[in-house]
């Protein structure tokens, strides 16, 4: 079965939006007794899932099997769908926070805004949940939505997902492709920018494109975060972050979470869960030979994605564990990829 410690704290799920699809209040109990999907409370004890960054994410009306169908192509570039209204989204983002908060009632996690209160759930076994919005559709250019949802828990925001939005654009799914797909942030972007350094709201780079990363890096004062992206050198996909990319993020002090999705993945950059873990381990080094052993962790984006059938679910993590032993990453490596770097810079971002 392999080690089921250190517990490991992942930078993205989207199993509140498979909630909200499922019947949203109504279907969070599911949680706890068991779901269609890739957590809930029994699998994720089963395979030390200590939490991690829940997201928030508004759909788009299009065919998700039809999309699948498309990235299992030897080459493929989907149309990005249309903009969201922001009144639209706020009402999928305000049912998705009732949805968090109903599972912290319910004793399931605990919504945490500091690294100590990840830290003391890590020690407890309580499951801690970040609070992350993966697309600012829902956020207006006064930033009231951001001020208030700030104090519903936000601490962590994606400026797009692939949409464009007000604040910029977002990068396709298009393979082979470099990230340089368009233009970068708006002057409300950099607005955005500026007030989630203010708040201490991580900024978090994974859909954007090149020129949006460079934006933030000029423009931002935190350490650059992509909490679900791989290496574009292993699998040439416009999702992925290139070399020079990287070298940003190191030079930040910033983080990155290798994304078990496996069109990000395989070299061949296709929706198929036949990939072993040792390609997995492949993205591991040639980041960590980048930014360092201080700046790497996990990203999964379980319940958003199609991850490895060797992985299969949360409860396949010890696996995962056991092929960076057999790997030989020792003892404190393999802590800092499972937990440590994450609370090392979410730390640093939020200052507590």
């Amino acid at each position: 079965m392999g080690l089921q410690t250190p517990l490991i704290f992942d930078g993205h799920n989207d199993v509140l939006t498979r909630l909200f699809n499922a019947g949203g209040l109504d279907a969070a109990p599911s949680f706890l007794s068991g779901r269609n999907g890739h957590i809930d409370l029994a699998r994720a004890a089963a395979g030390g899932f200590g939490g991690g960054f829940f997201a928030l994410w508004v759909p788009s009306p299009d065919d998700l099997d039809a999309r699948m169908r498309e990235m299992s192509k030897p080459e493929y570039d989907l149309p990005l769908p249309a903009p969201i209204k922001t009144a639209d989204a706020l009402q999928v983002v305000l049912a998705q926070v009732a949805i968090l908060h109903r599972l912290e009632e319910l004793g399931a996690l605990k919504i945490c805004t500091t690294a100590t209160d990840i830290r003391q759930c890590l020690e407890t076994g309580k499951m801690a949940a970040i609070f992350h919005i993966e697309g600012a559709e829902a956020i207006d250019t006064d930033f009231h939505a951001l001020d208030v949802l700030y104090r519903a828990g936000l601490r962590s925001l994606g400026p797009v997902w692939s949409r464009s939005t007000v604040f910029g654009e977002g990068v396709p799914f298009r393979y082979p492709s470099s990230p340089d797909t368009g233009a970068g942030l708006s002057a409300h972007g950099l607005a955005l920018v500026a007030r989630c350094n203010e708040l201490g709201i991580m900024i978090d780079l994974s859909h954007l494109n090149e020129a949006g990363f460079w934006d933030v890096a000029e423009h931002s004062k935190h350490p650059l975060v992509a909490t679900h992206s791989n290496a574009h050198a292993l699998c040439p996909h416009s999702r992925n972050l290139t070399d020079p990319q990287l070298e940003a993020i190191a030079q930040s002090d910033g983080m990155v979470g290798v994304n078990f999705a496996v069109a990000f993945l395989r070299q061949d950059g296709q929706m198929r869960a036949d990939v072993p873990l040792s390609q997995m381990l492949r993205h591991i080094d040639h980041m960590i030979a980048i930014v360092g052993e201080d700046r790497i962790g996990f990203g999964s984006d379980f319940d958003g994605a199609v991850i490895p059938a060797k992985i299969g679910d949360v409860s396949g993590l010890p696996g995962l564990r056991q092929a960076m032993v057999d790997s030989g990453y020792g003892d404190k490596l393999v802590a800092k990829i499972c937990y440590g770097n994450w609370l090392r810079v979410l730390k640093t971002t939020w200052g507590i």
